[in-house]
C-alpha cells in the first residue's frame, strides 16, 4: 500500500480513503504527510442525527402514523447507525410476531428492550426464593438510581430472566459527553444497590452482583488511575496507551513504582467501600420503600421507571449520605444497565 501511494502522481487526482477504529496501532509511516494524513472522526450521533437515520431506515417500512421517531431517539443515546437499523429491523419483526400490519409504539419499545437487555429466557423457571432474592437485588438498584441526584433516571425493572441475568434493571442515560465526579459516584451507588439491598434483607448476598462488581471495579480504577480524582495520587493519568488487540498485559510494562500501586490498589479500595457504605445507609434508611419496589416485582415481574418513582416518597435526589461528600471517585459507563 505504501508503494503504491508513493507512485502516484500529482496530477493524477486519485484520493485514498481507508477506516479503522483502531487509529492508536497505526504504523506511523502511514500518517505522515502525503499519505494519510487527514483524519475524520465519526462519532456516534447525536439526537438530531439519531432521528434522520431512524427516518431513513423506515423508509418502505409500514410505520403507524403514531410514532414519533423523534421520542425515539431520544431514548436511544449512544446507539450508533447499525444499531438504530437493527433496532428498526426487530421492531418490524415484533410486529409481525404480533400479526400488526403496522409498526406501532409497542412495537419499538420492545425492540429497544430486547436490542440493550436481551432476550427474554422462556425457559428459565425460577425457584419462590430466587424470585424474592432477584426483586429485591432489582429494588435496590432501581431504589438507589431514584434516590440520588446524579444518577440516570429508570427506563425499566424486570425480574424475567433476560439475556444472561436473572433481572435487569434499565436505565436511560442523558446525553453527555463529559462525566462528573458525581456522577460517577453515584453510579457506583447504583451498581452496589442490588448487592447491598439482598444483605440488608437476607443477611447474605449471592453470585447475582457479580457483573456489578466488576463495573464497579472497572470504575473505580479509572477514576483513580486516568480521571485524576483521588487525593492521594493526585493529576497524574497511570493508564496505557498502547493497547494492543490481544491483551495489553501480555506486552506493556508497568509505568509505575510497586510503592504506587500499592496506593492505587488502596484508593480504588477506599472509594468502593465508601461508595457501599452510602448505599447501604440508603436502604437502611428507605427500607420501606424497598420493600415496596420489591413486592410490586414480584407482583408484576415488569415494572416501569414511573411505577418505582410512585413507590418511593422522597423525591429523586433527596438522599445524600454526608460521609461522601470529600470521597474522591470517578467515570462513566458504558453499560446502563444493571444485569444479575
Amino acid at each position: 500500500m505504501l508503494a503504491e501511494m508513493d507512485g502516484f502522481e500529482p496530477t493524477e487526482g486519485i484520493v485514498m480513503m481507508a477506516a479503522t477504529n483502531r487509529p492508536d496501532i497505526l504504523d506511523p509511516a502511514l500518517l505522515r504527510p502525503g499519505r494519510f494524513d487527514r483524519q475524520v472522526v465519526v462519532p456516534l450521533p447525536e439526537f438530531g442525527e439519531r432521528s434522520a437515520i431512524l427516518k431513513v431506515h423506515v423508509l418502505g417500512k409500514k410505520v403507524d402514523e403514531s410514532i414519533d421517531l423523534d421520542t425515539l431517539a431520544k431514548s436511544t443515546p449512544g446507539m450508533s447507525g447499525a444499531d438504530l437499523a437493527n433496532l428498526v429491523n426487530e421492531a418490524a419483526l415484533h410486529a409481525v410476531r404480533s400479526d400488526r400490519e403496522s409498526i406501532t409504539q409497542a412495537d419499538f419499545e420492545a425492540a429497544r428492550d430486547r436490542v440493550l437487555m436481551g432476550q427474554r429466557r422462556e425457559s428459565v423457571a425460577m425457584t419462590d426464593r430466587e424470585k424474592e432474592v432477584t426483586a429485591y437485588h432489582e429494588g435496590g438498584h432501581a431504589l438507589i438510581a431514584t434516590l440520588f441526584a446524579h444518577a440516570d433516571p429508570v427506563h425499566k425493572v424486570t425480574i424475567l430472566p433476560t439475556g444472561q441475568a436473572l433481572g435487569v434493571t434499565m436505565q436511560l442515560p442523558e446525553e453527555r459527553h463529559a462525566y462528573s465526579q458525581d456522577y460517577l459516584e453515584d453510579r457506583l451507588a447504583v451498581l452496589f444497590g442490588g448487592r447491598m439491598a439482598e444483605d440488608t434483607v437476607f443477611g447474605v448476598t449471592s453470585t447475582g452482583a457479580a457483573n456489578d462488581l466488576v463495573q464497579g471495579t472497572e470504575l473505580a480504577k479509572k477514576m483513580v488511575m486516568e480521571w485524576g480524582m483521588s487525593d492521594r495520587i493526585g493529576p497524574m493519568a497511570w493508564g496505557s496507551k498502547n493497547q494492543v488487540f490481544l491483551g495489553e498485559g501480555l506486552v506493556s510494562g508497568r509505568d509505575y513504582s510497586d510503592e504506587t500501586a500499592r496506593v492505587i490498589d488502596e484508593e480504588v479500595e477506599r472509594i468502593l467501600r465508601t461508595q457501599e457504605a452510602r448505599t447501604r445507609h440508603a436502604l437502611i434508611e428507605h427500607r420501606g420503600a424497598l420493600d415496596r419496589v420489591a413486592a410490586a416485582l414480584l407482583e408484576k415481574e415488569t415494572i416501569s421507571g414511573d411505577d418505582v418513582a410512585m413507590l418511593v416518597p422522597t423525591p429523586s435526589g433527596a438522599e445524600e449520605d454526608p460521609s461522601s461528600a470529600n470521597s474522591p471517585t470517578s467515570s462513566p459507563s458504558l453499560d446502563q444497565s444493571s444485569s444479575d
